[in-house]
């Protein structure tokens, strides 16, 4: 299994993510340019491996989505943490190539550094290449 479906995977959770009133305007892939705002969501991280079997090609993918806050406290990040879980939880977004069979939360790490706030989401993704 290649890599071949990772771009894809990404807009696909883009557009969810950006496709719920809570959450539209937030999600940025990269640093936003820029004074920061308040409050974002950033996709992060990603690691990849392959899970083919016999029925086909397929792989596991581990990623992460933080949500960076400049608030004091935290109540506004993990509300906002809240929403990314339950929208992602189980979902299936439509892909160019493959499919997605499910996405699953996995942990969360909340810290902070530098008078940001930020929340680490870690999901893992199972997709079946066509």
């Amino acid at each position: 299994m290649s890599y071949g479906m990772a771009a894809g995977l990404q807009a696909g959770i883009y557009a969810l993510l950006e496709g719920d009133p809570r959450l539209a305007g937030l999600v940025h892939d990269a640093l936003p340019a820029g004074e920061l705002p308040e409050i974002y969501l950033r996709l992060g991280p990603e690691e990849v491996r392959d899970a083919s079997d016999r029925e086909g090609g397929g792989a596991l993918h581990r990623f992460t989505v933080s949500v960076v806050s400049r608030a004091a406290g935290f109540a506004g990040a993990k509300d906002l943490a809240g929403a990314v879980c339950d929208l992602l939880e189980g979902a299936t977004p439509v892909l160019e190539r493959g499919r997605v069979v499910g996405i699953w939360f996995e942990r969360a790490k909340a810290g902070q550094s530098g008078g940001l706030r930020q929340i680490d989401l870690r999901f893992r993704a199972r997709l079946e290449d066509d």
